[in-house]
């Protein structure tokens, strides 16, 4: 396979035809080797317009790397500026982080599941990125009082949850797929006020539950 051919037909039929034009974005794209960031089992798809298993040591871990379009689109929204903190609850491959570091270096990520945290690790030091503090930890419970510019969560959620929105910076923004299969939408939460937040609905899509991340419970008779 022309792996370059491959990376310039995902951005060109992909990823430009699905509204993502920043110039920025498209050569965060191009510059990060997605390639590197593939389970090796799914190597030949890495260009595919289509969610890759993570699977560590041949072991299922039920999470997934997220379309390239989808990453694109969720990064375009955020627009990120150099000088802001960020924060992606689920480092999964390290792939959106590594094209978060485009953006920025201040980022805390934050993976829940040993296994999948290190090999994230793993990629982004071999990609040359030792700047982003990564944890192994539950990004539904993350402790401390540090706020950020920027959240990402890298999977879905039923719901947001208040905790992270009251993290965002004034001016800040949060980008997630949110709601329940069949029907999940992207979404951007701005912090608009000291208790306002705004939500701009981005587009249609589904995807994997982020561990630790619940369905409320609901009122049962």
């Amino acid at each position: 396979m022309d792996i370059e051919k491959a990376r310039f037909n995902m951005i060109e039929q992909q990823i430009r035809p699905w509204d993502v034009l920043d110039p920025d974005i498209l050569e965060a794209i191009a510059l990060v080797k997605r390639e590197d960031f593939v389970p090796a089992a799914y190597r030949g798809m890495a260009f595919a317009d289509v969610e890759l298993p993570i699977r560590i040591d041949e072991a299922a871990t039920g999470q997934t790397m997220l379309a390239p379009r989808v990453e694109a689109r969720l990064l375009q929204a955020l627009q990120v500026k150099r000088h802001e903190s960020a924060l992606e609850i689920g480092t999964g491959s390290g792939y959106g982080t590594a094209l978060l570091a485009q953006r920025t270096r201040r980022i805390v990520s934050l993976e829940i599941d040993p296994r999948i945290a290190a090999f994230g690790a793993a990629n982004l030091a071999r990609a040359g990125l030792t700047e982003i503090r990564l944890q192994a930890a539950d990004g539904a419970s993350f402790g401390g009082q540090e706020t950020f510019d920027v959240i990402v969560l890298s999977g879905s959620v039923p719901v947001v949850p208040q905790a992270l929105l009251n993290r965002l910076n004034p001016g800040g923004r949060l980008v997630a797929i949110v709601g329940e299969a069949p029907t999940m939408t992207a979404d951007l939460i701005t912090r608009t006020g000291a208790t306002n937040w705004s939500t701009t609905h981005l587009f249609e899509t589904v995807a994997p539950r982020l561990a630790g991340f619940p369905a409320p419970d609901r009122f049962r008779f």
